[in-house]
């Protein structure tokens, strides 16, 4: 027997949809994105308690005990992941989320009456099942499990195309029979699908993936409610995808390519690889106390945070850095590229942990003109979205993408552990430019070093 009344449940599955689209809105900006995500949380509560109170549910001990293991394992895992391991959480969310999915229309596949609720039943499963064995190989990549390079072999298109087609032919049968040996059979399928879809897929472009089976995820949900005559999942679900899919595209625009080009890249070459080839040329390297003078003395600074300084830990340090220059007189911006890290947004909450001003967060068309009138330009542990390739070199994976174009500063200093190219595997000329000095080094204690050498000038 429910406690709630059919009214009472609507009008609690209607607040909660109501806090779903009020996080997203929240999430849009670095200043409420904390206030987004809590209110997100209490959306998913009201959710839940409202099912428990709403629904006829068999087996309660069984879910709470699900309920008590999955909170269990995901709580300390959320609370201990590193900055640099964000965009691995994310993807495994969006793979369990999809994976879930997958796993309840299945089960519920001999329940289910009329045709359209059946293409429902196939849709979930399979766009499910790709977004969860895709999602597995996007946190394979970037934990660096397996290469982080595209991975192709002879007749690959054939292949996907054999598989994306047998799924729809075998979708047609579940419909048509309702048998749970093809719908078996199509899961399979599905992920087999996902496998090939991200295999191909290398460096740089793992994020832009990400974001996009995280469409898949809410989508997957979204007619998983149909499915389950929950119009809650209906909702939640169409919001994923619509923001997974709008995010996709401007993480695609930002690296000046096109969602098919990032997918299916490689069998043509045009998919960025990551690489560990080191160049022997030789650069022009300084030390930290003249990085401090150079820095100290000049007008206008602006730093390019980039993934070396997240995996370093130094967003303390760099702020505690900018702040004392800026007591100094010096005028001290800090220059973001939209896919700077692993996932959009990545360097603005690095540096919000370390309470950098919003004000002195400045976006690439906004910063890009203000170049030519800077003295130095810090770039710690960024390569790829400073690379002048992007608009020299045809034949390079990441041309035509919009870049931070530090070649116009004065002095450009680049904060680098070693010569090794950035996570698209190509090499940046502007290491060789003349008035371009390197301080090697793990980030955080060259920076450590070179705050050190300003308070001592």
């Amino acid at each position: 027997m429910s406690l709630l009344s059919a009214e009472w449940t609507a009008l609690l599955y209607l607040a909660a949809a109501v806090c779903f689209i009020l996080a997203l809105k929240g999430l849009s900006s670095p200043k409420t994105a904390r206030r987004g995500n809590l209110i997100g949380a209490a959306g998913a509560t009201v959710a839940v308690i409202t099912v428990f109170l709403s629904a006829k549910l068999d087996n309660i001990p069984y879910i709470l005990l699900a309920i008590a293991v999955g909170s269990a394992i995901a709580a300390p895992i959320s609370r201990r992941v590193q900055m640099t391991q964000m965009p691995q959480l994310v993807a495994l969310f969006n793979g369990v989320g999809g994976g879930a999915a997958a796993l309840v229309a299945m089960l519920e596949l001999g329940h289910s009456d009329g045709p359209w609720v059946l293409v429902a039943v196939v849709f979930t499963m399979l766009v499910g099942a790709v977004s969860f064995a895709g999602s597995a190989i996007t946190v394979a990549k970037l934990q660096e499990l397996i290469t982080t390079r595209p991975v192709v072999f002879s007749g690959m298109k054939w292949v996907m195309s054999l598989a994306a087609v047998a799924a729809v032919v075998i979708g047609g049968v579940v419909v048509a029979t309702g048998s749970t040996g093809w719908a078996l059979l199509l899961l399979v399928i599905g992920l087999a699908v996902g496998l090939l879809l991200v295999l191909p897929v290398g460096g740089a472009d793992v994020p832009i993936v990400i974001s996009l089976l995280n469409a898949f995820t809410g989508l997957a949900v979204a007619a998983s409610g149909v499915v389950l005559d929950n119009v809650l999942l209906v909702v939640a679900g169409t919001l994923v995808g619509a923001s997974g899919t709008i995010l996709t595209r401007a993480m695609a625009s930002a690296m000046g390519r096109g969602v098919s080009g990032i997918m299916f890249g490689a069998f043509r070459g045009g998919s960025t690889a990551g690489s560990t080839v080191q160049s022997n040329r030789p650069v022009r390297s300084s030390n930290a106390e003249d990085v401090a003078v150079m820095l100290a003395y000049a007008q206008r600074v602006v730093i390019v945070p980039g993934y070396g300084l997240a995996v370093a830990q130094g967003q303390h340090t760099i702020a505690e850095l900018a702040t004392t220059l800026e007591a100094r007189g010096v005028d001290v911006a800090f220059a973001i590229h939209p896919v700077a890290g692993r996932m959009p947004g990545h360097m603005n909450v690095l540096l919000a942990e370390a309470n950098v001003p919003y004000e002195s967060l400045k976006e690439m068309a906004e910063v890009n003109p203000e170049f030519k009138n800077t003295d130095v330009v810090l770039v710690v542990g960024a390569n790829d979205v400073v690379n002048p390739a992007a608009k020299t070199s045809p034949g390079s994976p990441i041309y035509g993408m919009p870049i931070l174009e530090v070649e116009d500063a004065r002095q450009i200093v680049f904060l680098k552990r070693s010569m090794r190219p950035g996570f698209a595997g190509i090499e940046n000329e502007l290491l060789f430019d003349p008035k371009t000095t390197l301080l090697f080094g793990d980030a955080k204690d060259s920076l450590t070093k070179v705050l050190g050498a300003v308070n001592a000038l």
